[in-house]
């Protein structure tokens, strides 16, 4: 990674707004994208109690999508209807998978499990498998754009891991740990959440 082309975006950010994410200058970025406001939807409704209740689960699960400034508005139709055509099994099974996804050391197999189930719908996109977790858990799992993501590894010249358009365990992996390194280097408000860290550096750079 460029520290220094990092260290460029951070100064450049802060010189724009040097509160970062808490400058008043960026009040309506916060209000268009509302990231509080689902974050405690997506942490009061999934909780784990309620996930022997899949149509719940299922219904939640549209909400966030539906509710989302960050998914297109291509893909929330597609996504409603996906959840709607499941059967009740179906939704067991989808519920399921999203425990796996967001509790204990399931993870990984809860995010291949939801890849499947949306490749078979042709939906196996990036935003739509990782919106959800990311409301759930903002500091800890990302919101992968396409055009966010690779605009971010060109320009800080990372070339041990490549974008790909297929969702990959493998590259939410390596792009956690790059936003990571970044939140440690750059001042702690650019990054009250990680998709505010990769939105800074997609406004700057």
């Amino acid at each position: 990674m460029n520290y220094q082309k990092l260290k460029d975006a951070e100064g450049s950010f802060l010189q724009r707004y040097p509160g970062g994410f808490a400058d008043p200058g960026m009040e309506a970025v916060k209000k268009k994208h509302n990231v509080d406001k689902l974050v405690e939807f997506a942490q009061q409704n999934l909780v784990r109690a309620n996930f022997n209740r899949p149509e719940f689960i299922a219904e939640t699960l549209v909400k966030i999508v539906s509710r989302s400034s960050m998914v297109s508005m291509f893909e929330k139709p597609k996504f409603r209807d996906f959840v709607k055509s499941l059967n009740s099994q179906e939704k067991q099974a989808l519920a399921d998978t999203f425990e796996k996804r967001l509790y204990g050391r399931q993870k990984q197999r809860g995010f291949e499990e939801f890849l499947g189930m949306l490749s078979h719908h042709k939906l196996a996109k990036w935003a739509v498998i990782s919106v959800v977790p990311f409301y759930f858990s903002p500091n800890k799992e990302a919101f992968v754009k396409p055009t966010t993501a690779k605009g971010i590894l060109a320009y800080l010249e990372v070339d041990d891991f490549i974008y790909r358009p297929t969702p990959t365990w493998a590259f939410y992996q390596s792009y956690l740990d790059l936003l990571g390194e970044i939140k440690k280097q750059v001042v702690p408000t650019l990054s009250p959440n990680n998709a505010a860290l990769t939105g800074f550096l997609m406004m700057s750079i």
